[in-house]
């Protein structure tokens, strides 16, 4: 007897001209975006197959390629995905509100995307790690963000309200410091004697530690 997937599901539920629009299509696409996260974090674009891909999903490779054209366009997406998710994380609240607001609420929400979606974090890295080579034209917009995100910082260094520096490494240090419990959940698990992420109390805890440490480093008022 042929087993039932979430595809044939979808396909049964909806007609050619308006299977695109289903609620079940969205679904197993969103199954295979799940599934292709996990491995392109764990074996890298190269090394990933639409094989895997489709056995993580619990679909054949055959219905697998109903709903995507190749691993690289798959991956293409998800970076595309990864990158409106850092638009949304990095976004500047109203500069009046002054560095101490706007940095700190910067720092906990990327700490929180870090610890919730890390292996999101680390496929951007590993892309990153290669040269950018799917990224870099993709990142126009990330590019003027950040532009005016570190004009915002020389303005606040201006108004005497954090120490002079330069306002994109000032940005590279908040990201570097708050990347690292993406990354290296691991190892900082391991050092710490906590469970990988922790629970929320440690959580709000290192969100803590670490916005302390830059704002000293910044010289923040």
């Amino acid at each position: 007897m042929a087993r039932t997937t979430a595809v044939d599901t979808a396909e049964d539920a909806e007609g050619p001209a308006t299977r695109g629009r289903s609620r079940k299509y969205a679904q197993v696409l969103g199954v295979i975006n799940q599934a292709a996260i996990e491995v392109f974090a764990s074996e890298g674009l190269a090394g990933a197959s639409t094989q895997a891909i489709a056995d993580k999903a619990g679909l054949s490779k055959a219905q697998l390629h109903y709903y995507i054209d190749s691993k690289e366009a798959l991956y293409r997406q998800i970076l595309q995905d990864i990158l409106t998710d850092w638009i949304v994380v990095f976004g500047f609240d109203d500069e009046a509100l002054g560095p101490r607001k706007v940095l700190g609420d910067l720092i906990r929400r990327k700490m929180a995307f870090s610890f919730e979606h890390p292996l999101r974090s680390r496929i951007f890295t590993a892309e990153m790690l290669r040269g950018a080579p799917v990224l870099n034209p993709l990142m126009d917009t990330s590019k003027q963000r950040t532009d005016q995100a570190a004009a915002v910082i020389r303005n606040w260094m201006d108004q005497g309200l954090m120490d002079e520096a330069d306002p994109m490494l000032v940005l590279f240090h908040i990201w570097a410091v708050t990347q690292f419990y993406a990354d290296h959940a691991t190892q900082a698990a391991y050092f710490r004697n906590t469970a990988q992420h922790g629970d929320a109390q440690d959580r709000d805890y290192l969100v803590e530690q670490v916005t302390t440490f830059l704002f000293k480093g910044a010289g923040v008022r």
